[in-house]
């Protein structure tokens, strides 16, 4: 998961929550057969950031049903982009998690679209997508 793109300066970078770095004024020095490659490291600015187009109130109720479902407690952290997997769910899991949804929001959704979920942003984009279809 670890990109270099070249340009004026070189940037590397990491997986997320980690730092990335930009090496500037690379230097290199040859004596003989050995060559000594230094350069200068500096912090980049933190440009990632996840955005859910879901109202936060649907996400913090996909996540009380998620937790119910799965039993979890309440050090267990759970947020918009955690997956079911993550969480330890397994197939069954994610059936009864949907039925919670459907349940909590009064919804149905089609066997596709519900098998397409793996995090708790899908499911809470899902509901919203069906709750303004039922709606009109």
């Amino acid at each position: 998961m670890a990109s270099i793109a070249a340009s004026s300066s070189t940037y590397l970078q990491a997986r997320p929550r980690q730092l990335a770095f930009a090496a500037n004024q690379v230097k290199c020095f040859s004596y003989g057969r050995r060559t000594n490659l230094s350069f200068n490291l500096r912090q980049l600015p933190t440009r990632f950031s996840v955005s859910c187009a879901a109202k936060p109130e649907t996400v913090e109720k996909v996540c009380a049903v998620v937790r119910k479902q799965l039993s979890l407690k309440e050090e267990d952290e759970v947020t918009a982009a955690t997956k079911f997997l993550a969480l330890g769910a397994d197939s069954l899991d994610t059936v009864e998690i949907v039925m919670g949804l459907e349940e909590e929001f009064g919804i149905e959704m089609a066997e596709e679209k519900a098998q397409s979920i793996a995090t708790v942003e899908q499911a809470a984009e899902l509901i919203e997508e069906l709750l303004l279809e039922k709606a009109k």
